[in-house]
């Protein structure tokens, strides 16, 4: 049976009350999140944060990862990575290969359980839009090639889906590619040792699953941002703090 999917796009309103921060791509290491969480004063009652995605693979705390779908201050968007899981969770791609990319944490859970996490998945968004006008900002995996008009209008075929999901040619070409008036964009999916940003798209993601990577999280429409690795996070008692 076909899955039922959520909006491709998913609008939210400013955040009048509070901060919103955006969280490269997580890969099961969630005691970095929790050291950001805890360094920038988090207030689950009224800052939000946004993920672009990959919150599972690679990492050991993929389960816990997956588990802040269910937190109320928590927004992501879909990642190449789950989308695997669905894929595998679906019929459309053999686990073994799930696990060559990282998948190779949900070895021992048993076929009902990792349909449960595909539905879940499947009501993730390819994009969130968050306020309007000159305080706008879009949250994605990948990458985007056009203007707000068009994301917002999300139709995207199966060649733009793709690219919102694996593309990184924006990162590996950007001096050959036109730009486009879209609004700043945070992005993750290609790994950067620095926060890099190219047009209007900012790429965050900087690779808290490799020995020598950290996890960024920034404050959306400011300069602000705080990175971490995991093994840093937990020397400074991450693993034992709460998450709102």
């Amino acid at each position: 049976m076909t899955p039922t999917l959520a909006p491709v796009v998913q609008h939210h309103a400013a955040n009048a009350a509070g901060r919103d921060f955006v969280i490269g791509d997580l890969h099961g290491c969630v005691d970095a999140l929790r050291y950001l969480l805890h360094k920038v004063g988090f207030d689950a009652a009224r800052d939000r944060l946004f993920s672009v995605g990959d919150l599972v693979d690679r990492g050991e705390q993929c389960a816990q990862a997956l588990a802040l779908l269910d937190k109320p201050w928590f927004h992501a968007v879909l990642g190449n990575h789950e989308d695997a899981l669905c894929a595998v969770a679906e019929g459309r791609l053999a686990r073994y290969r799930w696990y060559g990319i990282g998948g190779g944490w949900a070895q021992g859970l048993p076929d009902h359980v990792l349909a449960a996490h595909a539905k879940r998945l499947r009501e993730l968004p390819l994009v969130r839009v968050v306020g309007e006008g000159a305080t706008r900002f879009n949250v994605l995996h990948a990458e985007f090639f056009g203007d707000d008009a068009q994301l917002d209008a999300g139709q995207f075929d199966a060649e733009v889906r793709e690219r919102l999901l694996w593309g990184r040619e924006l990162a590996f070409n950007a001096a050959t590619l036109p730009h486009y008036a879209l609004s700043l964009t945070y992005c993750g999916h290609t790994p950067v040792r620095e926060l890099r940003q190219i047009g209007s798209q900012t790429f965050i993601d900087t690779g808290v699953f490799i020995p020598e990577g950290r996890l960024t999280m920034v404050e959306a429409l400011t300069p602000r941002h705080w990175s971490i690795s995991v093994k840093a996070a937990r020397a400074m008692g991450a693993a034992e703090m709460a998450l709102p």
